[in-house]
């Protein structure tokens, strides 16, 4: 504890500090904790406000819930990520190598790669190029 809290929550501490201080000073003094007193139970009763309204939302859900047949397994079904479908690869259909050797595949679905498309205008079929 600082010093300062100890000296306030101790009464002879706190009788030897003020010893010094005016009647007009103490009350002054005990004007502003009571300032400071009642703001801390305004706020205290607004977050117990809160907490209470919170409460009777949570039963109102919670009744809902019942009424649907539903539980808490339900809810958490659709954070979870299980619909998402995995990036699975396409299968390749064709695959070119250039007149460099380098292998040009393709899946056969989008536009397709300028290679099979020079290759196409030079007179061969994508046949030729088919994996299966």
């Amino acid at each position: 504890m600082s010093e300062f809290l100890d000296i306030l929550t101790h009464g002879r501490r706190l009788q030897g500090a003020i010893k010094e201080l005016s009647i007009g000073e103490l009350e002054s003094v005990q004007e502003k904790l009571s300032n400071i007193i009642d703001k801390r139970k305004e706020k205290a009763l607004e977050e117990e406000k809160e907490a209470q309204e919170k409460r009777e939302k949570l039963a109102a859900i919670q009744r809902q819930m019942e009424e649907a047949g539903l539980d808490f397994d339900d809810l958490k079904a659709l954070t979870e990520d299980s619909g998402k479908k995995t990036g699975k690869k396409r299968p390749i259909k064709y695959k070119l190598v250039d007149s460099n050797g380098v292998e040009h595949p393709w899946t056969g679905i989008g536009r397709m790669p300028r290679v099979y498309k020079e290759a196409l205008d030079g007179g061969q079929s994508l046949d030729n190029f088919s994996i299966n």
